[in-house]
């Protein structure tokens, strides 16, 4: 096996942070001694999620079991995902950030799945997966991420099931959303049909222009390879994608402080 040095295009100060958590966590268990120093676990972790290696090569890489590998970095992400906003949270940070407007989406986290798993499966993107939903603020930032459900459940119905749109609702929002929230209560939706009349077409118009900004979460969370096809269980990326909302917060602070 051929070893070689690598890069992280995360901040020093991220790295610092989840060392921090983790050396938080070992001293309230009475752990005393591990393989990895808090530091070196917090450096396997970023590199699972961000670059998507598997165990074996972190696992060799950073001299140390896969199985050991496959443990420090569960651990460390549950660390983080319990760090996660709930829903009321993040849109009471919302509202203090001053935004007018946020925008719903689902993204499809893709899994290592056969055919016959139907329940993961997705007639809209043709792939199996795992639905996750996201509510971006006007400029495309990432306010909050839902658990994930399998990628057979619509999007209206996944924002049901974990009570979004209630919540939105309740909150005063006024919310964005696709063709695929039409019906649901306060989502505004773009007009469905053919010749619709101008005023149907501008209106359209205007409202993907302004959705369409919400793009920009879902590409930020693609940065982090590990969401590009996940091959452990399924159930996993909710709690993944929890965890990697918290880093990277962490670096739009660790930036803004430059």
């Amino acid at each position: 096996m051929l070893f070689y040095r690598s890069a992280l295009p995360l901040s020093r100060r991220t790295l610092n942070y989840l060392a921090g958590v983790i050396r938080r966590h070992r001293h309230s268990l009475g752990s005393r001694w591990r393989a990895l120093n808090p530091g070196r676990q917090a450096l396997l972790t970023l590199a699972y999620l961000r670059k998507g290696e598997t165990f074996t090569l972190l696992g060799a890489g950073f001299e140390v079991s896969t199985t050991t590998a496959w443990r420090y970095v569960q651990e460390a992400t549950q660390l983080l995902a319990d760090r996660a906003p709930t829903l009321r949270v993040a849109l009471r940070r919302a509202r203090a950030d001053g935004h007018v407007y946020l925008i719903i989406d689902g993204t499809l986290i893709p899994i290592d799945r056969v055919a016959a798993d139907r329940p993961f499966y997705s007639g809209k993107h043709r792939r199996h997966g795992m639905n996750v939903q996201v509510i971006a603020s006007p400029e495309g930032g990432i306010i909050w991420l839902s658990p994930a459900l399998p990628g057979s459940v619509h999007d209206s119905k996944a924002a049901w099931i974990w009570r979004v749109l209630h919540e939105l609702e309740a909150e005063g929002w006024i919310v964005l959303g696709d063709k695929g929230y039409q019906g649901a209560q306060g989502v505004l939706t773009p007009y469905k049909g053919r010749g619709k009349p101008d005023a149907q077409r501008n209106a359209n118009r205007a409202h993907a222009q302004l959705r369409g900004r919400g793009e920009r979460a879902f590409a930020q969370l693609k940065t982090w390879r590990i969401l590009q096809k996940l091959r452990c269980c399924p159930f996993k990326a909710g709690l993944i994608v929890r965890a990697i909302h918290v880093l990277h917060e962490r670096e739009l602070q660790a930036t803004a402080r430059r």
